[in-house]
């Protein structure tokens, strides 16, 4: 029945379609270039094209990663935390840059991508397993690397977007620019909230069906609503660069951000919502300044850069009394000061030589004030403590003609007083085909990540003696790419990798009555990614692309048991989907544009023993959503007009064990850009 309800609508905007003016789309043909990127040989990377960046103000980046690439996303609910993990690794070992600048949280080690907004980013690209130490160290599964750039405006502009969703969601977007021969200045601001009251069919809990003698004759699972889900968030960012047109440029960036989020009732929560308060509120903000200076053959940059992070976590509950009375009062402040130079030289072109160094210094102070109701007494528990964090690494990559490159990158790293041994990467790439531009990769590195700071120092339960996570990571893969100019493009990839990571670090609990992190596991995680891309030229000014992804990922504990009842050595990792898969389709005609979007995810166990006689695991899932675009150009402005559906199917999953998730929604929004 789905299938039959997708091909519907698959062929309803055809039908609708045919009705409006004429609009042309190239595309170009797929051809060899004398000289392929010298930065990119052997590299794996997933590059984000900036119609999917812009398809949607209400997304963030961890929606467009779901849909557009093979990694797995995280999400613990609409509007909450959402982290990313590369080749069954976890999110702490996903290193992830703001032009150029890490943003991992030092104390947590990870990066919420539920708080960036996909219309503030203007590049974005994955890098998979080794390729990641071309950026950065720490990346044992891979690196997500994110960028703005330059409105490349002309005098002023403005565009405004209002959307207005299901569950009383608002979403505002605006951004003003300005530009002449030197300056690019841009303003950019979104402002999202809603009471997130969606609906749910709780499978967590069975309420009893009694007849008239109080006889129970059946059970079923009852309607609930997301409880204590309610959201505002605030994003501005300002750009401002300066060129002299004489090979430099000066750049400033400035993002602030302010969230206002309660953390919702688990489905496994029966008291009263009145009875709780649980909310986080965060404050950040990241300022880089830039110079890059450039001439034919060789390229020198810095960049200085300030990160300030402030979060406040409470958690209250009715002490029987009508009063709120607070339980935990959490705060915690991170200042981050970033330094970095590089450089680049070419000889001749067959010669690319690259050097950078780069620098964080953290700040961070973390305390959590505990009441205890029965006598009324505080415990305060935390640290303060400071770490500097820095990277060097220098590389050669030789292209001694068009079907051969050869890459060697060196890198090293210093975390406090700890050095890690020189990390080698190895790269090479070959054309083995001119004919269908059949080229073949391979790689292989050596990596490191140190401990963050909780897990040295968080109290109770941090372990100073933990050692760092160790691995190696090994790649090989196929891509190829073929096309017609105005009929057809064609490319796609495969990729098989190897990777085994030693002393992973793993919160167990204790005999104390709480988790502390322990080096326990060696992981062996391997698989394959693949990847195809599909333009077609239908008819005139008709034209479909289709972008898909499927990735296959055993994350398997070959570790030592910890104890003679330890049952999680030989097994899947938990919260790890050994499959997962996304499908991308957009048609459009003239003006309008019918896009569909696809995800799938695996079964995923939550106990590292893969037990489901306690907890049970996760099941499977499938998610649809579609969108319907129609741009209209009157003589004063620019309008564009959008529906969405998401989960188009109702489909009722979790991707967290109790954390509800919506179902079948609705976003509409309206675009203004006048025209000066």
């Amino acid at each position: 029945m789905k299938r039959l309800i997708l091909g519907l609508l698959l062929l309803a905007p055809s039908v609708l379609l045919a009705q409006i003016n004429k609009r042309i789309f190239r595309i170009p043909e797929v051809t060899i270039l004398g000289k392929r990127p010298m930065k990119e040989i052997g590299v794996q990377k997933t590059q984000m094209d900036s119609i999917t960046l812009k398809e949607n103000i209400a997304l963030s980046m961890a929606d467009v990663l779901t849909f557009n690439s093979s990694i797995f996303v995280k999400n613990y609910g609409r509007a909450t935390l959402s982290t990313v993990a590369f080749r069954g690794t976890s999110p702490s070992h996903t290193q992830v840059t703001w032009n150029g600048m890490r943003i991992n949280n030092p104390m947590l080690g990870m990066t919420d991508f539920s708080m960036i907004p996909s219309y503030f980013i203007d590049d974005a690209s994955l890098l998979h397993g080794t390729s990641s130490v071309n950026e950065t160290g720490g990346g044992l599964g891979g690196s997500v690397k994110l960028s703005t750039q330059p409105a490349n405006a002309e005098g002023f502009g403005l565009q405004y977007v209002q959307g207005i969703g299901s569950f009383r969601t608002f979403d505002e977007f605006l951004r003003l620019t300005y530009g002449d021969d030197h300056w690019q200045s841009s303003t950019r601001l979104v402002y999202s909230s809603s009471p997130n009251e969606f609906s749910y069919r709780n499978h967590d809990k069975k309420e009893n069906i009694y007849d008239e003698d109080m006889n129970i004759v059946g059970q079923y699972y009852p309607e609930e609503k997301n409880r204590s889900g309610s959201f505002k968030d605030m994003h501005v960012l300002q750009e401002v660069y300066y060129n002299t047109r004489r090979g430099d440029r000066f750049g400033l960036n400035a993002w602030y951000i302010n969230s206002n989020r309660e953390l919702p009732m688990l489905t496994t929560d029966y008291g009263e919502e009145s009875a709780f308060e649980n909310r986080q509120r965060e404050e950040i903000f990241r300022g880089i300044l830039s110079w890059d200076h450039m001439r034919e053959n060789w390229k020198v940059a810095a960049k200085g850069g300030y990160i300030h992070t402030q979060m406040k976590y409470d958690y209250k509950r009715d002490a029987g009394t009508g009063t709120m009375v607070p339980m935990t009062r959490s705060r915690s402040k991170i200042n981050t000061f970033y330094g970095q130079a590089e450089g680049e030289y070419y000889i001749g072109r067959e010669w690319l030589f690259t050097a950078n160094v780069a620098a964080h210094q953290h700040f961070v102070e973390s305390r959590d004030k505990n009441i205890i109701r029965q006598d009324g007494n505080q415990a305060v528990v935390g640290y303060k403590k400071g770490r500097t964090e820095l990277s060097g690494a220098a590389s050669a990559k030789w292209q001694p003609n068009d079907r051969m490159g050869l890459s060697v990158v060196l890198r090293e790293e210093l975390y406090g007083e700890s050095w890690t041994p020189v990390i080698p990467a190895f790269f090479v790439d070959g054309i083995l085909s001119k004919k269908g531009n059949i080229m073949a990769k391979a790689s292989v590195s050596r990596n490191f990540r140190f401990p963050t700071l909780n897990d040295l120092y968080f109290l109770p339960g941090g372990n100073p003696d933990l050692k760092r996570e160790s691995g190696w990571t090994y790649d090989v893969g196929l891509s190829f790419a073929v096309g017609k100019e105005d009929v057809y493009s064609l490319s796609g990839s495969v990729n098989w990798f190897d990777s085994h990571v030693q002393d992973w670090i793993l919160w167990l609990p204790t005999t104390k009555g709480f988790f502390s992190p322990r080096n326990v596991k060696d992981v062996h995680a391997y698989g394959t990614e693949w990847k195809g891309d599909l333009s077609l030229a239908l008819a005139k000014d008709w034209n479909l692309t289709l972008n898909g992804t499927l990735s296959w990922t055993p994350s398997i504990n070959e570790g030592e048991p910890m104890s003679p009842a330890d049952q999680s050595v030989g097994k899947q990792l938990p919260y790890v989907p050994e499959w997962s898969s996304s499908v991308t389709g957009r048609l459009s005609w003239k003006r309008w544009s019918f896009l569909y979007k696809w995800c799938y995810y695996s079964e995923r166990f939550t106990m590292s023993s893969n037990d489901i006689s306690l907890t049970g695991k996760l099941p499977s899932y499938y998610m649809s959503n579609i969108t319907l675009e129609r741009g209209v150009s009157l003589k004063w402005a620019e309008l564009s007009l959008k529906g969405a559906v998401n989960n188009l199917f109702n489909e009722e999953y979790l991707s967290v064990l109790s954390r509800p998730m919506p179902r079948i929604n609705f976003e509409f929004f309206i675009g203004i850009t006048p025209k000066f």
